[in-house]
């Protein structure tokens, strides 16, 4: 056997053996490449830190740089190329200027294939317009449905408030960000009760609205105690 090909198949295997250990998976898919990915990573760290629970948790996160439909899109080929049998695939996605029919179909794909496989299911969890109201939310009840620069706008001016300085979408420790100067029980139920209020509505007609707080309730299971008790209301 070739040198390459054996040190391919070596590698598989323990990336099988690696795998088999883990109890609980996760497979972040993110629209962006930067903000989101940021953020999922502050969970990641922490938990990995976690002596609990570092070893039975997986947490993979993928930037796409793609936008709605691709998002799922790409989920599904990287389940399909590594054999993925067991998990929770989550796609992190914004409306944007995107089409609603594009938006509203990445849940109804989730749900599809969510039933072809009770051990490997599928999520969706958007934002619209954007994560940025995500992130909002740390700091204020708002159902006012503007254009994404006024999210931006009044994080801006919340950081300065705070003495960070300007928000970033590249900011490295956001999740600190959020955690330390911010409320997560808060946004938490903030997003719920936008989420209620909806009741009925697609998620384009839910605007503003987000249910990245469904995946930040599943990661907080798995967080050291001190930091779990800033989230669980």
């Amino acid at each position: 056997m070739p040198k390459k090909a054996g040190m391919e198949a070596w590698k598989k295997k323990r990336r099988k053996e690696y795998l088999e250990k883990k109890e609980f998976r996760y497979y972040i898919f993110c629209e962006g490449q930067q903000t989101e990915p940021s953020y999922f990573e502050g969970f990641k760290r922490y938990i990995e830190e976690n002596p609990i629970y570092r070893d039975m948790v997986l947490i993979e996160i993928e930037p796409c740089q793609a936008e709605t439909m691709r998002v799922i899109g790409m989920a599904e080929r990287y389940v399909k190329k590594n054999k993925i049998q067991k998990g929770q695939i989550w796609c992190v996605y914004d409306k944007d200027s995107f089409p609603a029919k594009d938006f509203n179909g990445v849940e109804h794909r989730a749900r599809q294939l969510s039933q072809e496989n009770p051990d490997l299911q599928y999520h969706a969890a958007w934002s619209n317009e954007c994560i940025e109201f995500w992130f909002l939310l740390h700091f204020a009840y708002y159902t006012s449905n503007n254009h994404r620069t006024e999210y931006i706008s009044f994080l801006n001016d919340k950081f300065r408030e705070l003495g960070i300085g300007k928000y970033q979408k590249n900011m490295k420790n956001i999740f600190e960000i959020l955690m330390e100067k911010g409320n997560p029980k808060l946004a938490i139920r903030y997003a719920k009760r936008i989420i209620k209020d909806g009741q009925g509505k697609t998620p384009a007609e839910i605007a503003p609205g987000t249910k990245v707080y469904e995946l930040v309730e599943e990661l907080v299971k798995y967080l050291p105690e001190d930091i779990r008790r800033d989230f669980i209301l």
